[in-house]
């Protein structure tokens, strides 16, 4: 499995959004119940691989991990005559909730208020399971879990994953997590120690910085274009490692991506990018850590002709295959994450990786962040289980699709109009929630005496002093210890009504004006 030999079939063959599903057993319907991976996929695995083995790239840390003592005991409740008196799982007598509803949103105009409400309202009680009317209830949902998540909702977890990533190799496995900066954290333990450098695109998402500092564990950029992650760049940084040049840290293991509306630029790796940089992993055999909650949001060219598209398979065909796709080694541990498609107070999302990587996983969230909440996995199990379903998860994907799209071409139309083009340019955005400005600060009137950084600051400020708070690019460089040279700004078409998002550009426009002494254009 040295070399990228399985291809990926660009024309995504038409998912099975309803697949024979595997049931859930009454012994794993109760609390605390375990549960595996491998009971709930839906595709024979016989004739893929098993992923390679990882063991010399576990930290001392994740190697130590026993997981939880407590936990393991409970797998002997799946013997339903067990009686338990061993662990601190309260009676459901003595949750304060007896019942939850919620009525799942309409796919209608966000910008309104008039929306019509959906008509379906879904319930939960604390007596689902003993009536035999859902496998799912508060029962459980309000009492401990696996560090993993419920059986319940990772049925759901499995199957999706199969229908939109199908890993090639044979092992892999899936575990909740509460997002992916929190899934992020538990992989550098697992993967990294003290003084060691990861690799990550030139600019990338501030807080996997803030995350990494107080481990010991730097980034170091790898040049970017309209695309992303450069491949020469970072075979270049790999070929040429002089630890002596890096604090004597051994060449580094890890690549973290954001391949699909990359925070904060918006780039979106293609297919042939994300196999060129896939090659370059296996070649100084690197684990990718995959982070990419904005998958599903991707769009068309901008100012492209493209139809609307009709149907669920129309919108898998659309999608640019994931690195866990492309992973015939499994050296890729994907995060996923609802936090942008659903909802991020939830604290919701899942990791996928080969087994043994999952496995390390397990033992630590078991000891530290131990579940996801049971209420948002139960709300998530009715709306995407019981209600939704693929299909209609789906279809919930194409509408919001359609609104970030409608919202990216508006703010690129703002941009246009109040935005002096001989000082701000961009490349608008194909996937996500950001658009990313760049400056050229050496128009400023006073550039001889300023550097970028200094540029930055003012125009931050006097964009702040307009009423308009942008992120300033700085934040976002993967080396905070090399002097910035660019001046770039990342706004986002996600967090406002649209009204709101052409004032807000029409106010950084007039901090630009100003800064670079420019007339206002009529």
């Amino acid at each position: 499995m040295g070399s990228l030999s399985r291809e990926v079939d660009e024309r995504i063959q038409e998912p099975n959004l309803h697949p024979k599903r595997r049931p859930i057993p009454a012994a794993q319907r109760g609390v605390a119940a375990s549960s595996t991976s491998e009971q709930f996929k839906t595709k024979s695995s016989k004739h893929k691989p098993q992923a390679r083995r990882w063991h010399p790239y576990i930290s001392a840390e994740s190697a130590n991990r026993t997981g939880s003592t407590l936990k393991k005991a409970v797998e002997h409740l799946s013997n339903p005559n067990t009686i338990s008196l061993g662990g601190g799982i309260p009676l459901s007598d003595f949750f304060p909730i007896d019942g939850i509803s919620l009525r799942p949103s309409s796919f209608d105009n966000v910008e309104t208020r008039e929306k019509t409400s959906s008509q379906t309202t879904l319930h939960a009680t604390k007596h689902d399971i003993a009536d035999d009317t859902s496998v799912y209830d508060l029962s459980v949902a309000l009492n401990y879990c696996p560090g993993y998540g419920s059986a319940q909702f990772m049925r759901w977890i499995i199957e999706h994953t199969e229908i939109v990533h199908d890993p090639p190799y044979a092992d892999w496995q899936c575990s909740m997590t509460i997002g992916n900066t929190s899934a992020f954290d538990m992989c550098l333990r697992m993967l990294t120690q003290p003084g060691d450098y990861i690799l990550a695109d030139k600019y990338t998402y501030s807080s996997s910085v803030e995350t990494a500092m107080p481990l010991g564990v730097k980034f170091i950029g790898v040049d970017m274009d309209r695309e992303g992650m450069l491949p020469d760049s970072l075979d270049e940084i790999l070929e040429k490692w002089n630890p002596a040049e890096h604090n004597n840290a051994r060449k580094p293991s890890v690549l973290y991506a954001i391949p699909t509306g990359q925070n904060p630029t918006g780039t979106t790796q293609s297919l042939q990018r994300r196999k060129a940089i896939y090659r370059v992993a296996q070649k100084h055999d690197l684990i990718i850590l995959e982070d990419d909650p904005y998958y599903f949001l991707q769009m068309d060219e901008y100012g492209s002709t493209a139809s609307e598209i009709q149907s669920p398979v129309e919108f898998f065909k659309r999608l640019v295959p994931s690195y866990l796709r492309l992973d015939i080694d499994g050296r890729v541990m994907r995060m996923d994450s609802f936090s942008k498609v659903v909802s991020p107070g939830a604290r919701l999302g899942w990791i996928t990786a080969p087994a043994q990587l999952i496995e390390r996983y397990k033992s630590h969230s078991d000891v530290s962040t131990q579940s996801p909440s049971g209420l948002s996995q139960l709300v998530f199990f009715k709306l995407l289980d019981e209600h939704w379903g693929h299909e209609g998860y789906t279809r919930w994907l194409m509408h919001l699709r359609k609104q970030y799209t409608m919202r990216r071409d508006f703010i690129l139309s703002a941009c246009e109009r109040y935005l002096p083009r001989q000082i701000v340019s961009w490349e608008p955005a194909n996937a996500g929630m950001f658009q990313w400005l760049k400056v050229d600060w050496e128009q400023h009137p006073n550039a001889k005496d300023k550097t970028a950084d200094l540029v930055e600051e003012e125009i931050w400020l006097e964009s702040i002093s307009a009423g308009a708070l942008v992120g300033r690019g700085s934040w976002f460089r993967s080396s905070r210890d090399v002097p910035c040279s660019e001046v770039f700004y990342r706004t986002t078409f996600a967090a406002a009504p649209l009204p709101k998002i052409e004032e807000a550009i029409k106010r950084f426009g007039e901090a630009i004006h100003k800064v670079f002494e420019l007339k206002e254009k009529s």
